[in-house]
């Protein structure tokens, strides 16, 4: 069977994960959660980069050494994606000898080809984007720290694959999300692809991966780092987990870093001779006031200084919610004020509550008898298409479908007032006390690829045993238990 295969970018450790990291990772945490539970086997693939000039000069700004520095950054990324529940199937750093040895097995394969050449170059670097630039790049004031070099270097034939890649994006064989991005892409694409240097000296820059075929150069730290898709499903090392894997289902990005995705890595698997992952979706940046939230601004309010007040779980489903997947959001405390208190104590907390409290006192703390199969709630839950809105990357839609049918089971409530019926006919007000906890049961089955450890709660409170996707499995006679605030309300 073939997995459903899901990756972030790995990530750069020259400094402390921050937001963007965090939110890239949910959202793959949850993506590949809500594929598990639709019958799909996902693998799911986080990492580190940890090569290029960049974590040399953050070591050398620390005193020590490159492999010190990475050695030293790569638990405060591990620790973080602990606190945030992220269930990674693999996670890869660029400094591991699997790794290392299939980029070079690569560089010997395409090097072979025909498909890299050693030419001197002169033109314009960018010390901060670690790549030589165009003049146009140049004139338009975006890059820092912008000097002419002048050198020889090796270089990957890019521009031999610029008519297939376009083919390919057009044909939306390699589906580039959203459509947004797929045009820039496309519109980048439209000029003279230059081929791709990939190569930097050692007098230059000593931490990187060696050429093999020349002792007196590393390797370009984005022709590295793209590779790790390829390396941590053991490419070149087994063929079987390979082609179980690839091509990618998906690898998530952030808008930044769109080109190096759909440009640098489509064409380096063309001269492999290796499929296209499937897609490519860029999202967009967590804001402050309009601006892209860095530290460099000064402007960074972290969502995840959060996690330790009001749970990870509130976090997790906030920013999976607020955020329309391709476009930008700006996180605000008053935002997530609102949704949490709106969504989780009101809407949800308080339904749980209510449902646990009403069976508590009138059915000696048992699930009551279902004595009519069906009800609206079956029919409204049975028209949530998870799957859906999975294949078009629509995380917000669902929750926000998850949370109207949560909303209906309040209403359900209110119009048939199980507390008063209970005085009169018993039996009936059980019934429909039976249909509020199910559907309770389902809904937080839905919600624990966003919420895990708060669905567990919902889940042990109503004493539900079975966890599975179906209307109907719920088993009257099963112990509940009175539990306290599932979110207790914020105060403002």
């Amino acid at each position: 069977m073939k997995k459903y295969y899901i990756t972030t970018p790995i990530y750069y450790v020259n400094d402390k994960p921050h937001i963007g990291h965090a939110y890239t990772t949910i959202l793959a945490d949850t993506l590949s959660r809500f594929r598990d539970l639709i019958g799909d086997t996902s693998f799911f693939l986080t990492g580190l980069d940890e090569h290029g000039l960049k974590v040399q000069q953050a070591a050398e700004k620390n005193g020590v050494t490159p492999a010190v520095h990475c050695d030293t950054m790569a638990p405060a990324f591990i620790e973080l994606w602990e606190k945030l529940n992220i269930n990674y199937s693999d996670f890869i750093r660029t400094t591991e000898k699997r790794h290392i040895k299939i980029v070079q097995s690569i560089l010997n394969q395409v090097y072979k080809n025909g498909d890299i050449y050693q030419d001197e170059y002169e033109g314009w670097y960018s010390i901060s984007e670690e790549r030589f630039i165009t003049e146009k790049e140049v004139e338009s004031g975006l890059f820092g720290q912008v000097k002419k070099i002048k050198e020889k270097n090796y270089f990957f034939k890019m521009s031999k694959y610029q008519s297939a890649l376009i083919e390919k994006i057009e044909s939306d064989e390699l589906s580039i999300q959203p459509k947004s991005r797929k045009n820039e892409v496309l519109g980048f694409l439209k000029n003279d692809l230059s081929d791709l240097c990939i190569s930097r000296p050692k007098s230059r820059l000593e931490w990187g991966i060696e050429i093999p075929f020349d002792k007196d150069y590393v390797t370009y730290v984005w022709f590295d780092a793209l590779i790790n898709y390829i390396s941590a499903p053991k490419y070149l090392e087994d063929n079987k987990v390979f082609d179980l894997h690839w091509p990618a289902d998906v690898h998530l990005i952030g808008k930044d870093i769109l080109t190096t995705h759909s440009v640098y890595w489509p064409t380096m698997l063309m001269a492999l001779n290796l499929p296209l992952p499937k897609a490519i979706f860029a999202h967009g940046w967590w804001l402050t006031d309009d601006k892209k939230m860095s530290k460099s601004l000064g402007n960074v309010v972290n969502p995840l200084m959060l996690i330790d007040e009001f749970g990870v779980d509130a976090v997790r489903y906030y920013l999976m919610s607020e955020m329309v997947l391709g476009l930008d959001a700006t996180f605000s405390m008053d935002s997530f004020t609102r949704k949490y208190n709106s969504n989780l104590a009101n809407d949800l907390g308080n339904l749980v509550s209510r449902v646990c409290t009403l069976v508590s006192n009138n059915f000696d703390d048992k699930i009551p008898s279902c004595i009519t199969e069906d009800s609206e709630l079956s029919e409204r839950f049975s028209s949530i298409d998870i799957k859906e809105h999975l294949d078009h990357f629509k995380i917000d839609s669902l929750l926000n479908e998850i949370m109207s049918f949560i909303r209906s089971v309040n209403v359900y409530m209110e119009k048939n007032q199980p507390w008063k019926l209970v005085k009169e006919d018993k039996e009936s007000a059980g019934n429909i006390l039976y249909h509020a906890a199910e559907a309770l049961r389902v809904a937080a089955i839905m919600l624990s690829p966003v919420m895990p450890e708060k669905s567990k709660e919902i889940l042990t409170a109503l004493g539900a045993k079975d966890l599975k996707l179906e209307w109907g499995s719920l088993q009257s006679g099963d112990k509940i238990s009175k539990t306290d605030p599932i979110f207790p309300r914020i105060i403002q």
